[in-house]
């Protein structure tokens, strides 16, 4: 599965955070779009660390954890460091990410137990050769068609005792203040509604789609495991942020531009253009109020039997 915030440009599966205005993954360059993913990832580090830290006292020393649903490895070089027992397998159906994963693991030093396995969620998970003690899906449910099927397969591959931590939902991400000194206030408010639509036609068009309600604990409960918990984490990056928070702005909003731009008035549309041109000193490249806000969502549970 060519996987990850949420704004939905959104390849947040391959943890860049943003879906990508297609559930079709097969026209992404993804040896382009790596670094990007991975600089994405890294703004959301201190996010991700404060999710390690919570599951660490969820699931004591396992033996394997698996990222299904990867992308360039940010995390999963992050469970590697959080837990110095484990093996971790990153696994993607972009094989340019794995190798960016692979990079990075033994750029960080943890190659010597890291490994990758390209192919489509959730079948690939069957070539695994032993039980997972800890799977991790980081926004990449939500990109199969059967969201319930998905969850089963990935019961099903934990050993007894075993979590799964799902990353879906939380809130969308702001950049800005309500009002922006130009076009109509709430311009990201309305910019949420035209991206829940999109999300849903993304939904609805994946093979197999099936409609479900997203009652996560209920869901994990139906396949098989006892929900053990729930947290939502949050990224604050506060205003004046830094270029790297700039660049990942623009980014979004570029993509966003991108996907569902042709949706918005002429006011709304020329609001994001001016917030995109870097000569513009009220641009998000240079005015001083930007910051980051987000909030994800982990879910929780164990398999008892």
């Amino acid at each position: 599965m060519a996987h990850e915030d949420h704004r939905h440009h959104r390849d947040d599966h391959r943890q860049g955070h943003h879906h990508a205005h297609s559930h079709d993954h097969s026209d992404i360059d993804w040896s382009e779009m790596g670094p990007l993913l991975e600089a994405q990832a890294e703004l959301f580090m201190p996010l991700y660390e404060h999710a390690m830290a919570w599951l660490g006292k969820r699931q004591t020393e396992p033996g394997l954890i698996v990222d299904a649903g990867s992308g360039p490895g940010v995390v999963a070089c992050l469970l590697a460091d959080t837990f110095p027992g484990a093996r971790v397998v990153a696994v993607d159906g972009s094989e340019p990410l794995l190798e960016r994963a692979q990079e990075r693991a033994e750029r960080l030093g943890v190659a010597d137990r890291f490994g990758t396995l390209t192919g489509e969620l959730p079948g690939v998970l069957d070539e695994l050769e032993y039980p997972v003690d800890l799977l991790w899906a980081g926004r990449s449910l939500h990109h199969l068609g059967d969201q319930r099927a998905g969850l089963t397969a990935f019961a099903a591959r934990l050993a007894y005792g075993g979590t799964l931590a799902l990353q879906e939902g939380g809130l969308p991400a702001r950049f800005l203040p309500r009002d922006i000194g130009f076009g109509r206030p709430g311009l990201q408010a309305r910019l949420d509604v035209l991206e829940a639509e999109w999300f849903a036609r993304m939904r609805a068009e994946l093979p197999g789609s099936v409609a479900e309600t997203e009652d996560w604990p209920a869901l994990l409960a139906a396949a098989g495991l006892r929900p053990s918990g729930t947290r939502t984490f949050l990224l604050d990056l506060p205003a004046p942020t830094t270029d790297r928070a700039r660049a990942y702005v623009a980014a979004v909003l570029t993509r966003t531009r991108d996907g569902i731009g042709d949706q918005l008035d002429a006011d709304d549309r020329a609001a994001l253009d001016r917030l995109l041109d870097p000569d513009d000193k009220a641009s998000v490249h240079h005015r001083p109020d930007l910051f980051v806000l987000a909030a994800q969502t982990v879910y929780t549970a164990v398999r008892t039997r």
